[in-house]
């Protein structure tokens, strides 16, 4: 899927809101091949973006972990 170090995240299951552990990512939509084009977004000193394509919210969660997401399972990782 990625093998950039900015994390990318997907919303696969639909969710509104999804709380991550970074303020600098890639939001892709969907998991190819129903992703939208990747879309970097920079929350800065704010806690929360709304993706442009997707509308997905992302709140940044400082107890959680640059690979992590909760709901669990939306950050994109590299094919082995």
């Amino acid at each position: 899927m990625t093998d950039s170090s900015v994390p990318h995240f997907h919303n696969d299951i639909g969710v509104a809101r999804i709380r991550i552990g970074v303020s600098a990512f890639q939001c892709m939509g969907a998991s190819p091949p129903h992703d939208h084009p990747h879309v970097f977004l920079d929350m800065g000193a704010k806690d929360e973006i709304v993706c442009p394509y997707c509308s997905t919210v992302y709140v940044r969660d400082a107890g959680l972990a640059a690979d992590q997401s909760d709901p669990p399972g939306c950050r994109a990782t590299s094919k082995p």
